[in-house]
């Protein structure tokens, strides 16, 4: 490389250095790409009647995702957690009492979540760290038993919308002034009570601790 070549390489990464800057008050973000919802689960056991022995477990799911946030300060946003609905599998914890499969049912949620995020670095560099903490409240919908269990004679499954705290850490890596790549871990509190019925009877899980660990992968915008 001739000493031209090496001055005209050292001014461009130079200018483009220059040209990145890390998030400002007043700044809006908006990302997107994708979530794993993976649950850290535990429920007490179904009862009907009587307590049958067996708990429930919930399966992972992964969805688009798409955020907002807005910065209050320099090194304060507000940001805004949304994403397509999760659909989860929901099985029986151990064995199945009803031989019908491991398969209970599956259950759909949205976990809208707002959180106050702090970032740790300074305003050259492209490297931007963050943790954060905020409430979510989970809404569920389009809970359904598998048709051989309905079958069996199990209806009307519901589980209550639930309201927590969420914590997350994060990074944001600054391409340019207004691109940027995203990654986050996120642990959100959701609790529910799940009731149905069987064969006419009622029954319910009065404790189900989805509390999920969030994975998500995104590309950002600033404006």
């Amino acid at each position: 490389m001739n000493k031209a070549t090496f001055a005209l390489t050292a001014i461009a990464a130079v200018t483009f250095a220059q040209n990145v800057s890390a998030f400002q008050k007043g700044d809006w973000v908006i990302r997107a790409g994708f979530a794993s919802v993976v649950p850290d689960e535990s429920s007490s056991n179904i009862v009907v009647g009587s307590d049958l022995g067996v708990n429930v477990g919930v399966e992972s799911n992964t969805q688009l995702a798409l955020n907002l946030a807005y910065f209050i300060t320099d090194k304060v946003n507000v940001e805004v957690l949304a994403a397509t609905p999760f659909k989860h599998d929901v099985n029986f914890g151990v064995s199945d009492p009803l031989g019908t499969g491991d398969q209970l049912g599956e259950v759909t949620h949205l976990p809208p979540t707002v959180t106050v995020n702090y970032f740790f670095a300074d305003s050259a560099s492209k490297f931007q760290p963050y943790v954060g903490a905020g409430l979510n409240y989970t809404l569920f919908f389009d809970e359904d038993f598998t048709s051989a269990n309905q079958s069996a004679g199990l209806s009307d499954l519901s589980l209550d919308n639930s309201f927590g705290i969420a914590a997350q850490i994060g990074a944001d890596y600054m391409f340019s002034d207004e691109w940027f790549l995203n990654g986050s871990i996120r642990w959100i509190d959701i609790d529910t009570e799940a009731s149905f019925q069987l064969g006419g009877a009622a029954g319910s899980v009065d404790s189900i601790e989805i509390d999920p660990w969030v994975y998500s992968i995104t590309i950002g915008y600033r404006f």
